[in-house]
Formats: C-alpha cells, structure tokens, sequence
C-alpha cells in the first residue's frame, strides 16, 4: 500500500526542484494534486498583478528548428577532410564577406591521401562557413552559403 504522506513529501519536492505550478498523482483511489496559490501583490500604482512561478514547458527537440541560412549553400561532394587553406601556413581560400565567383576554388576536401578542390557554384558574397578547417565532411553538407 502506498504511503500517503510520504507520496505528499515527494510530491512537494518535485514542484520546488522543478518549478512546476501543479502536480498531480493518482493511483487506485489515491488522488493527490497540488496547486500553488497566487499571491496577489498590489504596486504602488494600485493595480493588483498576479506574482506566481511559471510552469515548466516541455518542447520537444523537434519543435526547435535552428534557423535557415540564407543564401546558396556549397555543399560538399564526397566523405573526406574539409581544408580552408591550400597549405597549414596559407591564407584561407575565402573568408565571410569575401566576393566569390562561379568557379573559383573555396577549400580542399582530402580523401584517401588525395586533396580534392571545391569550387564555388555561383557568383556572390560569403555569407557563412559552417565548417571548421580539418573537420570530417559528408556528402550534401554545407560548407558555406553564398548570398
């Protein structure tokens, strides 16, 4: 049998470790639900406001989508080792900002001991590079967007 005052103490536990407004628990004829009161507070422009703890929201991962880039992206077309640089001491191909035509070269992709040249799809301006130099690169990434 469940012990009641005790399923009380839990419950009270969980709404100030979690900051949750209620609580509820049923369990065969058990019913336990807690509330906390609102307090009203009263400014010093007399209006009267509701003080209380906000519920806990739960949103699922799902939910949460990281917002779009804009702009074209140029995606990788092969597994491999994404380089920004033609060598470790060389200025990067391109960096944000930098003006871009179709065709001109933007990293380095080594695959099997071969380094393997990513040129850019379309004219424009770098908008973001999304990866960083000596990361693992899958096909349809996106190294960077062009805008």
């Amino acid at each position: 049998m469940i012990d009641p005052q005790a399923k009380i103490e839990e419950l009270a536990s969980l709404m100030d470790e979690f900051g949750l407004a209620e609580a509820n628990f049923q369990e065969g004829d058990l019913r336990i639900r807690f509330a906390r009161k609102r307090k009203a507070v009263v400014s010093q422009t007399s209006e009267v406001a509701q003080d209380f703890e906000p519920e806990a929201a739960f949103i699922p991962a799902q939910a949460i989508e990281p917002p779009k880039p804009l702009g074209t992206p140029v995606t990788s077309p092969m597994n491999g080792i994404f380089y920004n640089a033609p060598s470790p001491g060389s200025p990067p191909f391109v960096k944000v900002g930098d003006q871009v035509t179709a065709g001109q070269i933007i990293g380095l992709i080594e695959a099997m001991k071969v380094f393997n040249e990513i040129p850019c799809p379309v004219s424009g301006t770098v908008l973001s590079i999304n990866v960083e130099p000596s990361a693992v690169v899958q096909p349809g990434d996106a190294i960077l967007h062009i805008g």
